[in-house]
Parts: C-alpha cells; structure tokens; sequence
C-alpha cells in the first residue's frame, strides 16, 4: 500500500505546490506530488520576473481578477508568517503617447473595480516623482504592486506540504496515466502509484497530461519565450521600482518592462516570442515534432493570420538588441545598448483555442475524478493560494473522500 494515495498532483511549481498545500491544511488525505525536473519550480515559476501583481489589466470578475486581488493579499500575509523577503513597491504604467491614453482610462477603470484603492493618474511632471529618468505623458501609479522570490515561495509550500504528512517526489515524470472505476494509476520512468484521483498543474505540459488521462483538453499549449536583459550595476538607478507600458488589449502580454529584483538588480524585458520548444529557453532549443504539433493544430494557423505582425515583430526583437533597447527606451529614454546584458529567458504555457483564440482567463477543468489545470500563466503565481484555494474546495466538495 505504500505507493496508493487519496490525491496525485502532476507538475511542481507554484500552482501544484499551493494546491496541495490548501488541501493538507483542510483535510488530512495522503497525497503525493510528483515533479519531472530535479528541483521545483523549474519552468514558469522559476523563470519569471518576481512581481507580485496588482489585479489591474484583468477582466472584473474573471477568474486572473478575483484570484489576483485575493491571491495578492494571501501571499503577501504568507511571506510575513514565514519571513520570506518581499516588498510592496508598486509600479507605475506609462503612456507613451496620447493614442494609449484611452487604454490608460480603461485601467484605471479596473483597477478600481477590481478594489486597487489609493490607484493614482500622474502628470507627466508627477511622473518624476516616483521614477525620475521614466518619460510619458502620463502614468497610472499602482501601489499593491510587489517584487517577491516564486522559487523561495514555492519551496516554503513545499517544506509545509511534507511537514503536513504530503510526499513528493522529484524527477518523477509521468509517462502514461491509466484511469479506470476503481482507481487511477500514474506510471514513471521508475515506479507506479496508483490514486483515488488525480489533478494536473503540469504547466507546459498540462494539455498532454490532459490527453494522456483520457480527456480532450480542447485547447493547446503554445509556448512563448521571454527573454531578458539586466540593466548594469553603474545603470541601476535608471529605474527605482517598476516601469510598465501600456499593454496592447489584443494580446495576453504586457510588454517589455523594468522590474527592480528582491535580491538586489533591475530586469528589462521580457519579450513575447514564438518558442520551438516546449521548454526552449534558447534560440537553439528546437523539437520537430512539438513543432509539428502545433504546425497541425487548426488554432495555430488562424492566430498566426491574426497576429503574423505582432508574431514577426517580436520575432526581429528577439535577434535585435538594438529593437529591444528602442522599445524600452520609450519608458527610459536615456538607455542605451551598453547599458544592458542578456541573462536568460521564460517560457509561458500560453492555451491557445481551435478558433485561434490565445486564451485570457485562467481554465480550470473537472471530470468526476480528475482535475486539469490547462491554462494558469501570469499572474498564476500572485494567485497561487487563492487557486490552491479554489482546488482544494472543489476536492473536497466534488470527490469522494474518507
């Protein structure tokens, strides 16, 4: 009996973790996470920028709005209990030009739906008090805005997940999941566990989770690289907090920005690319057949008709230094390319529909013994105790458990 547990968690990351931590806390079950990579938080939540998000650009009363302005204040509560560094700094988001002022308005307009209070509209005189080499014409300030470690937050839920009697269990990849009346059984490269039921937060993989249990995820997983720059020590007062634009509404992206780092640093970036990998971090990283995948999937090629500009100027972006300064410097003009070096780059499990649809909303999916997790990109980590939280209600409400 000792590889049959209540619960199975796939993916080990920030959701994952948070999950099954929400759940141990409310009922004792065994339950077991298995992770693929040698460590946690290996993917997206390992390669973000570390901002803790406001609840801003999202939708009001979408799942990002309600799990991102509940989520923030959970995890901020969280890293004072467990004396995890963090700092509430807010952001300012800057227009450029006056054709992004009615986008700016429409922020605004959500923030304050979405309960931002003490949200203030700066002049472009004022716009130098909170960063004096930033330049627009004008600029929301978002105070709930934070700069926090994912990598050390998920960790903590890790260490608490096995101090509540969880398991996990690294370098686990799940090759193949057999769901029958009983019971299901996830097979590894080196072992079988077998489970009441299972739930899915692999992230970029979570559509092929999905599919390898028997369920149609209707969606599929396209990634997208972010590539990042790091401003120099000598050129890190350019920026004293965080610097955003103002985001273009037809794409989840927000667009490159300056992020101050909780240990210490500035981050400029990251971009929106086409990967050719799942996990391609690199401009080399390239898999035939994921690319075939996505080349056969009929939602592919309707978002490519869509935004083949978008797509192809992100694409010159990525190989041009001189672009990528060009577009931050409408935020900080006095940047220049010597001011900045590359440090690597994220991937984001971006759901794309069959109507070519990249989906904005988190999508969360239930059968009678599973749940899927097939859409969670940022700001998934923000949210991550709010989502565990919505997890581990639908657990104990809809399955089955001693």
């Amino acid at each position: 009996m000792s590889n049959q547990y209540d619960i199975i968690f796939i993916g080990g990351g920030i959701v994952g973790t948070a999950s099954a931590l929400k759940l141990l806390e409310k009922k004792q079950l065994r339950i077991l996470l298995l992770e693929a990579e040698d460590s946690l938080a290996k993917h997206q939540t390992g390669n973000n920028s570390g901002v803790i998000h406001s609840g801003l650009y999202y939708k009001p009363g979408s799942l990002k709005a309600l799990n991102c302005t509940r989520g923030r204040e959970m995890l901020y509560r969280f890293c004072e209990e467990h004396s995890i560094p963090y700092e509430r700094c807010g952001k300012i988001v800057v227009a450029a030009d006056e054709s992004e002022l009615p986008q700016l308005k429409m922020l605004e307009e959500r923030g304050i739906e979405n309960g931002l209070q003490g949200i203030k509209r700066l002049t472009k005189e004022e716009i130098k008090e909170f960063e004096p080499h930033a330049n627009g014409i004008e600029a929301l300030y978002v105070p709930q805005t934070g700069i926090v470690d994912y990598t050390a937050v998920t960790n903590k839920y890790a260490k608490l997940i096995m101090k509540n009697g969880g398991e996990i269990k690294l370098n686990s990849k799940a090759v193949s999941i057999k769901v029958n009346c009983n019971q299901i059984v996830v097979q590894t490269e080196q072992d079988e566990f077998k489970s009441k039921y299972l739930v899915n937060c692999g992230g970029l993989y979570s559509d092929k989770i999905a599919k390898m249990s028997g369920v149609n995820p209707d969606v599929k997983i396209i990634p997208f690289r972010g590539e990042y720059y790091e401003l120099k020590k000598e050129r890190r007062h350019l920026v004293k907090n965080l610097i955003y634009p103002v985001p273009d509404p037809q794409f989840p992206f927000l667009g490159v920005h300056f992020t101050r780092m909780i240990h210490g640093g500035v981050e400029a970036g990251p971009n929106a690319v086409l990967a050719f990998k799942r996990t391609g971090y690199k401009k080399t990283d390239i898999d035939i057949s994921q690319i075939a995948e996505m080349l056969l999937y009929p939602g592919f090629w309707k978002m490519a008709k869509q935004h083949y500009k978008m797509g192809w100027e992100e694409f010159k972006r990525s190989f041009s230094k001189k672009l990528f300064v060009k577009s931050l410097q409408k935020l900080v003009p006095e940047l220049t390319e010597d001011d900045i070096v590359p440090v690597g780059a994220g991937v984001r499990a971006q759901a794309l529909d069959r109507n070519g649809k990249l989906l904005d909303d988190f999508r969360i999916i239930q059968t009678d013994k599973m749940i899927h997790v097939l859409n969670a990109p940022s700001p998934a980590a923000t949210a991550s105790l709010s989502i565990g939280n919505t997890i581990s209600d639908m657990i104990i409400k809809n399955f089955k458990l001693n």
